[in-house]
């Protein structure tokens, strides 16, 4: 029995998809606690090569892979965007902002001579940051899967207008747009990943 060259392609393409983002995934839940430098970066160029491989070879994959790819990317862009957003935060900011315990970030108040202590108690702000990111990615990446990249501009649209009152400081409107885009970025290349793949 002869097995026909575009089943084989379309098995060891579907195979390779699986491999690929599933050790990509394994490597940022690794990294989900203590974003780790390596790891993330090994993850970051699985997904670059599965972009490549995608996009140079457009082989169609069987519906019931189909549906693993995307499930498996759905997942990668959800739990990977997290810790490759914090990293991009720890870098970008060179670790000086502190980390509250509900997803946001503690700053102090500027000292005003009578009305605000030099020793003011710090706030946090941005709070549920981690958990807005998740869901700000499942968005990103369900809609760029089913084919409405429109909604990336209601999802970045809600999240501005929810954040507007907190960013008023620098360290915050920093935050928010370095973590918005990077979160945006790897959402969008994972999802582009999974559009090209099984479409």
């Amino acid at each position: 029995m002869v097995i026909p060259p575009d089943v084989l392609l379309a098995a060891a393409f579907s195979l390779f998809l699986f491999l690929t983002l599933g050790a990509a995934l394994v490597l940022v839940v690794v990294s989900s606690r203590r974003p780790r430098e390596i790891p993330l970066l090994i993850a970051a160029g699985l997904v670059l090569v599965a972009l490549l491989v995608v996009v140079v070879l457009p082989v169609g994959v069987p519906a019931v892979v189909a549906v693993v790819i995307a499930l498996l990317g759905t997942a990668l862009a959800a739990m990977g965007g997290s810790p490759v957003t914090r990293r991009v935060l720890e870098v970008a900011t060179h670790g000086r902002v502190p980390e509250g315990d509900n997803g946001g970030i503690m700053l102090r108040p500027a000292a005003v001579p009578g009305l605000v202590a030099d020793d003011a108690p710090a706030r946090e702000v941005l709070r549920g940051g981690t958990t807005i990111g998740y869901l700000e990615r499942l968005g990103v990446v369900i809609a760029i899967i089913v084919g409405f990249p429109e909604a990336i501009a209601v999802v970045v649209a809600v999240k501005g207008i929810g954040r507007f009152s907190e960013l008023a400081a620098a360290e915050a409107r920093e935050r928010f747009i370095i973590g918005t885009l990077a979160s945006l970025l790897w959402a969008c290349v994972v999802g582009g990943v999974v559009r090209l793949a099984i479409w």
